[in-house]
């Protein structure tokens, strides 16, 4: 089962990951998390250079292109190898970010970016997509709390009005596949709440 996890900047899904990841394993179940970009060398590499504050002049058709870049080498290295061996993947961070960041965030044509996606992916899709939904001022002071503020974390607040907005977007266009938690509760609410999401839908299948 392919699992991932969206939401806005500071919605906790990096933090919640490891959490999940180790309740899961305790129940049974033999689970693999990954990251995008990145879950390989080749996309550690092409994240810093997306994330680099200096590439301020980095175009929103090259930041979609290198993260499709990082994304067709994890599907293929990473992620189609461990669900074919039987284990359950999740992912911070999948294609839905595209869609929602370089789509809705940069205004950029939803068609083109989605044919990117399906060429990146191969045609890989989510059984099941968590969004940890925030609200985009507190997500990006908590951001800043964190100290890991990168290159698109600094874009305008705007910015990330729009791609919260997207988010919400592809939650009504496709309703079976995602889930939404409520990122503003206090994290072990988060947690128990992300918990029970992913153990029902596991036993259903």
């Amino acid at each position: 089962m392919f699992i991932t996890l969206e939401g806005p900047e500071g919605s906790g899904k990096t933090s919640h990951t490891p959490y999940l990841v180790e309740y899961l394993r305790e129940q049974g179940y033999t689970v693999f998390p990954t990251r995008e970009p990145g879950g390989t060398s080749i996309g550690e590499q092409i994240r810093e250079v997306i994330h680099d504050l200096k590439n301020v002049e980095m175009h929103p058709r090259a930041e979609t292109l290198l993260y499709q870049a990082a994304r067709a080498q994890i599907v293929e290295q990473v992620i189609q190898p461990r669900l074919k061996a039987g284990e359950i993947v999740i992912s911070d961070r999948y294609y839905d970010s595209t869609i929602a960041y370089q789509g809705y965030g940069h205004q950029q044509d939803l068609e083109q970016v989605r044919a990117l996606v399906k060429y990146a992916t191969g045609g890989l899709t989510p059984d099941l997509t968590v969004l940890l939904d925030v609200d985009v001022e507190e997500g990006l002071r908590r951001k800043k709390k964190e100290n890991e503020w990168n290159r698109l974390d600094a874009y305008t607040v705007e910015f990330h009005q729009r791609v919260r907005a997207g988010y919400l977007e592809m939650v009504k266009a496709e309703p079976q596949r995602w889930v939404v938690i409520d990122a503003g509760q206090k994290w072990d609410e988060v947690q128990e709440e992300l918990r029970k999401v992913i153990v029902d839908r596991l036993k259903t299948r």
